[in-house]
């Protein structure tokens, strides 16, 4: 009998954990971005163009304070190697915060402002996306200054109705478009600067982008 009872208690364990035999689950604290790479610290390198030398060096508090004060991450400007490098902190809160600090810097080094650039430090849903003139259209010469005019507009008015529309923010640098905003919206702005790009008339390119400003609105 004794046998018997002592089968059935720990049978009655294991159906039912929350009862009085029951061994509690451990509890373990949240691992931080120290102790997950065993100890050592985690690095990112940005470097930086020759033109943006000295934008840097004029905005560097506005970079070094957002990072190394809120996000909790080593922030240097190595001179020799002309890069900055970030390192991750024992009081790092999230490992996260990185790549985040990194992405912020390199969308400064592309030429966005710093109030549009700390968006990434701020918001989850943020990244650049960039692509060239010619991975739309193979254009050269006077055809491609044109097609670099369509995009801005007299005075920047396209480049700004896009932004205004899509909620995003551009960068034209020669050649090269720079787009930062959320997927959905990068992906709006993107077709309506290639529309442009392959020669559709701007105002042809504000009635449609008007309609998917619209559906976007209603969708969210």
């Amino acid at each position: 009998m004794a046998s018997a009872t002592g089968g059935s208690s720990s049978e009655m364990a294991v159906d039912h954990p929350t009862g009085p035999g029951a061994v509690e689950k451990p509890q373990f604290d949240a691992l931080m971005p120290s102790e997950m790479s065993g100890g050592r610290p985690q690095f990112r390198k940005v470097t930086v163009p020759q033109h943006r030398f000295a934008p840097l060096k004029r905005c560097w508090m506005e970079i070094y304070t957002p990072v190394y004060e809120h996000m909790k991450i080593d922030i240097r400007m190595n001179l020799k190697a002309r890069r900055v490098e970030l390192k991750t902190r024992q009081d790092t809160p999230d490992v996260s915060n990185l790549q985040k600090c990194a992405d912020f810097v390199h969308a400064f080094m592309l030429g966005f402002d710093i109030a549009d650039a700390v968006a990434l430090l701020r918001l989850d849903d943020l990244y650049v996306d960039s692509f060239e003139i010619k991975d739309v259209k193979t254009l050269r010469g006077e055809h491609l200054s044109r097609a670099i005019g369509r995009l801005s507009g007299k005075g920047g008015k396209t480049k700004y109705a896009i932004e205004n529309s899509t909620r995003t923010r551009i960068v034209i640098a020669d050649t090269k478009i720079h787009i930062l905003g959320s997927f959905v919206n990068i992906k709006v702005a993107r077709d309506s600067l290639c529309s442009l790009i392959l020669g559709s008339p701007a105002g042809k390119v504000y009635s449609k982008l008007r309609a998917v400003s619209a559906r976007l609105a209603e969708r969210y």
